[in-house]
């Protein structure tokens, strides 16, 4: 997640005033301590707001072992 957020050029602080959540949820997300627990609709913002697809926001979860591949 981190990369994404990285390759976004948004800081931690930013990503989380779009989302509203908080920001220690953002860098929980970055260490991969935690996945994105979000409704169908947050997860397009949050997609959007990452600049990526699902299938990118899926490889960064899955490379940090928050969801299996199976």
């Amino acid at each position: 997640m981190r990369e994404l957020r990285v390759r976004s050029g948004k800081k931690a602080e930013e990503i989380a005033v779009e989302l509203g959540v908080s920001v220690s949820t953002v860098r929980n997300w970055d260490q991969g301590k935690t996945a994105p627990r979000m409704t169908p609709m947050d997860m397009q913002r949050l997609m959007a707001v990452y600049g990526c697809s699902f299938d990118e926001l899926v490889k960064a979860e899955i490379e940090k072992g928050l969801i299996s591949n199976d």
